[in-house]
């Protein structure tokens, strides 16, 4: 794996990203921009380094370097992100087109890179104690072996899924809507009672509603709750929601940016942030309130900048919280 911060990192905690790296080509109000690195694996895991020097990181993902120009991961190995879950393959890489509008937007896969294969999840990652993994795929990429078999390798480990990349179909001409087949909600519920206690799933409004039915958010997430897992309903503006069986629902307000430029990955640095603060926590329902609120403030620092840019330290996000600018 040749990264000796690995083995002489025992103080930090230790989360692996698992997931596509995905080429952003982004059309905002009509202007096309400069392709981008996108991605959960991007997002998440530049935001947590920003966020903490107390972190290692390692990401796990299928590239495909017939399309990927590899100056795209300059500033991922700069901020000393591991690489060696990373299977590089003679194949198109994950490429979407996402076009913003009047607060919207319209997402197309242009390619696709191979599924995730547990076989190439690294040995030595599994061997360490991993504190959390946070499945982002973007494209049905990861499974539910691929999710039994990390359940079965790794004691102790957090694992959290942002269901986006689940509960996507994608048709021939790369046009993406949202599943909510009887088959997809069995998936989703096994998911949720083989990991349990271990389990953080988050969802859009949207989302949630396509797995439970429920229009309402509140009532949704309470149907979705049913064991120990933890359940996060993210509302846009509006905040979030965060519910576990037998728990008061926790509502997250949203946080004022300074302005509003890209909303892309703002989700990924709210999972991100969210899961580190859970896991060095006391893990008792005030401290998720507390690591929801420091989740919210992180992701709305991200907004303010194009692409993976506007991430900010502890620090600032903090002294956000303590200045309680909500969104009304």
């Amino acid at each position: 794996m040749n990264d000796p911060n690995f083995y002489s990192s025992n103080k930090k905690t230790k989360i692996v990203f698992c997931g596509h790296f995905a080429i952003d080509n982004i059309i905002r109000f009509e202007e096309e921009r400069k392709q981008t690195l996108g991605g959960g694996v991007t997002y998440g895991s530049l935001a947590l380094k920003i966020y903490t020097d107390n972190v290692w990181i390692g990401i796990v993902s299928s590239l495909g370097s017939l399309n990927f120009n590899e100056k795209l991961l300059e500033e991922i190995h700069n901020r000393e992100i591991n690489l060696a879950g990373v299977t590089r393959f003679n194949t198109s890489n994950t490429n979407f087109v996402l076009n913003y509008y009047n607060h919207s937007r319209d997402l197309r896969l242009v390619s696709k890179s191979p599924n995730l294969d547990f076989n190439n999840f690294p040995s030595d990652y599994l061997l360490q104690e991993l504190d959390g993994i946070i499945l982002c795929p973007l494209c049905n990429e990861i499974d539910i072996e691929y999710i039994k078999s990390l359940k079965n390798n790794l004691k102790d480990c957090y694992i959290a899924i942002d269901i986006q990349g689940f509960i996507r179909k994608i048709d021939d001409n790369g046009h993406i809507r949202l599943r909510s087949d009887d088959e997809f909600k069995q998936e989703v519920a096994y998911m949720i009672d083989i990991l349990d206690e271990m389990l953080i799933l988050k969802g859009s409004e949207e989302e949630m509603y396509a797995l439970s039915g429920i229009s309402d958010p509140i009532e949704s997430i309470k149907n979705l709750a049913t064991n120990d897992s933890m359940i996060i309903t993210t509302l846009g503006t509006n905040g979030s929601l965060i519910a576990k069986r037998g728990k008061d629902i926790i509502k997250i307000p949203a946080f004022k940016s300074d302005r509003v430029v890209d909303e892309t990955g703002a989700g990924d640095a709210y999972m991100s942030v969210f899961l580190y603060e859970f896991i060095n926590s006391s893990k008792d329902w005030d401290a998720v309130k507390k690591s929801g609120y420091y989740a919210s403030a992180a992701a709305s620092f991200l907004v303010e900048s194009k692409g993976p840019k506007g991430f900010q330290p502890k620090e600032k996000v903090l002294e956000r919280i303590s200045n309680k600018n909500y969104i009304d």
